[in-house]
């Protein structure tokens, strides 16, 4: 963990951040993993009314030893749709429900504006605090 997020270290944003979803979908296009373990599995499985095994044939695919959900051919998440959005946004994974709390955008105030010119989220809504944002650092990519 980054010296930004060390539990009871200081940091630039000791005094929290601003961010609320917009379900824009920049963080769901272009390329990259989603990583999902066991129960974030079986929890979007039961939303989509699918059995685990199913769901894994169907959206899962091995990186090395961990799972990532597949990629539509243009990179997108596969369960990003451009007129609906999210359409598990509900049952998202972790690492969905931490953006843009993950530490390389953390890691200075530099790298959350960076993040900030493809989301417009952040900068907007309410304003998390230090403790809840080390919170979903931690369940980050």
């Amino acid at each position: 963990m980054s010296d930004a997020l060390a539990a009871g270290g200081e940091s630039w944003f000791e005094d929290g951040l601003h961010f609320e979803c917009g379900r824009c979908g920049h963080c769901c296009q272009g390329e990259g993993y989603v990583w999902v373990g066991k129960r974030r599995i079986e929890a979007i499985a039961r939303f989509l009314g699918l059995d685990p095994e199913a769901f894994g044939r169907r959206y899962l695919r091995r990186v090395g030893g961990r799972l990532s959900l597949v990629e539509k051919a243009d990179g997108d998440c596969v369960f990003w749709d451009r007129e609906q959005g999210c359409t598990i946004y509900e049952a998202r994974p972790e690492q969905c429900r931490s953006f843009p709390f993950w530490p390389e955008h953390l890691a200075s105030p530099e790298s959350w504006r960076q993040a900030a010119r493809s989301c417009g989220g952040i900068g907007c809504g309410r304003r998390w605090t230090v403790e809840e944002i080390r919170r979903h650092a931690g369940r980050g990519p």
